[in-house]
C-alpha cells in the first residue's frame, strides 16, 4: 500500500513537504504544478519549484518526490519533463485535474478531460521524451461535467504508456463539494489495468477505510485532510497495524507551527511565512477548536515580528 500527499497548488511547497515528511507515514510527494506554456523552463525555475532536486529528488528523510507539470501542449510538456528528469526528478506527473478557472481558461488542468485524444497525445509524447525507467504518471478527475468520461480518459492514458493513474473522484464542476464518487474507481478498473490511486474526501481514518472498501484500491492520495490533520498518514498506518492510533490533538500539532514559520521565512521571506502559517492554521481550524481559537486571534496580525511573537506564545 502507498500513501501519497496530493500536490495542492499554493499549499504543498518545500516547507510543507519537509514538515509532513518528518511526521511520517507518507510514501511519496508530488510537487505543486509547474505551469508549462510554450517555453522550456530554466533550471532556476525547476529548483525553485522543487528544491529537493538538489538532494536526489527526496525530502530530508528520504521520501521521494515527483515533479508535476500542467499544460495543454504536448511538445513543451515533453521538453520540460526531459529537463526535470535530467535535473534528477524521480518521476513526472501530469496534471489533468486542476479545477481552477484561470487554469481551465488557459488550456490546462481539468479542461483537457474534454478530449481523450489530447490526453493520449500528451502522455504519449511525454512518455517518449524521458527514459523508460522513469515513471510518467497522470492525475485526472472523473470528467469535466460528465463523470462517465473517466472510462475513456483512463483507457487513453493507459494506452499512451502511463505508469499509474490518480483519480480524484469528482468532476471539474463538482469542485470540492462532497461527496467523492469512489464507486467509479472499480468501473475504471474493469477496463484499465493501470494501478489506480484513489483520491478525494479522505479526512480521517474512518474515511480511509470506507474509501478502501468502496474502491478496492491499495494506493491512496490525501490532500485537504492532511492539512487539517497532519497526522492522518501515520494514523492510517497505525490503524492498519492494529496498534494505538496517535491522537491529532492540538498539543501534538502546535509544536510544528513555529518551525514551519521559520522555515517559510528562510524559503521565501517573513511576509510569505505569515501568510502561509495563517493558511495552515485556518486548515487546522476545521478539525481543532484550539487551532481555531489561535487563528481567530492572530489572523489580523500582519507584522512578522508581532506575528512570530504571538505564534510562539500560543504554541509554547
Amino acid at each position: 500500500m502507498r500513501l501519497l500527499l496530493a500536490p495542492m497548488e499554493g499549499v504543498v511547497d518545500w516547507v510543507m513537504r519537509d514538515t509532513l515528511s518528518q511526521i511520517g507515514g507518507i510514501d511519496q510527494f508530488v510537487t505543486e504544478f509547474l505551469r508549462v506554456t510554450n517555453v522550456l523552463h530554466s533550471e532556476v525555475v525547476f529548483y525553485r519549484n522543487c528544491p529537493e532536486l538538489k538532494t536526489g529528488s527526496r525530502t530530508r528523510n528520504g521520501t521521494p518526490i515527483f515533479v508535476q507539470l500542467l499544460g495543454g501542449q504536448a511538445e513543451p510538456l515533453a521538453m520540460n519533463a526531459a529537463r526535470a528528469v535530467k535535473l534528477g526528478a524521480l518521476g513526472v506527473d501530469l496534471n489533468f485535474g486542476c479545477p481552477a478557472k484561470t487554469v481551465n481558461r488557459h488550456d490546462g488542468g481539468a479542461s483537457l478531460l474534454k478530449s481523450c485524444d489530447r490526453l493520449y497525445d500528451i502522455v504519449k509524447t511525454v512518455r517518449a521524451a524521458v527514459p523508460a525507467e522513469v515513471p510518467v504518471t497522470a492525475k485526472i478527475r472523473l470528467g469535466f461535467e460528465d463523470r462517465s468520461a473517466c472510462i475513456e480518459n483512463a483507457k487513453a492514458i493507459e494506452e499512451a504508456g502511463a505508469t499509474w493513474l490518480t483519480v480524484h473522484c469528482r468532476t471539474k464542476t463538482d469542485g470540492y463539494k462532497p461527496p467523492a464518487y469512489w464507486e467509479w474507481i472499480p468501473r475504471i478498473r474493469e477496463v484499465c489495468k493501470l494501478p489506480i490511486i484513489a483520491n478525494g474526501e479522505i479526512w480521517n481514518v474512518a474515511d480511509f477505510h470506507r474509501c478502501r472498501e468502496a474502491t478496492g484500491s491499495t494506493d491512496f492520495m490525501i490532500g485537504r485532510g492532511a492539512m487539517s490533520n497532519p497526522y492522518i498518514f501515520k494514523q492510517i498506518r497505525e490503524s492498519l497495524a492494529q496498534s494505538n492510533v496517535t491522537e491529532a490533538h492540538w498539543q501534538n500539532t502546535r509544536g510544528l507551527l513555529p518551525g514551519f514559520f521559520e522555515a517559510s521565512t528562510f524559503h521565501i521571506n517573513e511576509y510569505f511565512a505569515v501568510s502561509r502559517t495563517k493558511q495552515w492554521l485556518k486548515a487546522l481550524s476545521l478539525k481543532s477548536p484550539e487551532a481555531k481559537e489561535v487563528f481567530d486571534q492572530i489572523k489580523v496580525l500582519r507584522k512578522p515580528l508581532e506575528f512570530r511573537s504571538q505564534l510562539e506564545n500560543f504554541c509554547s
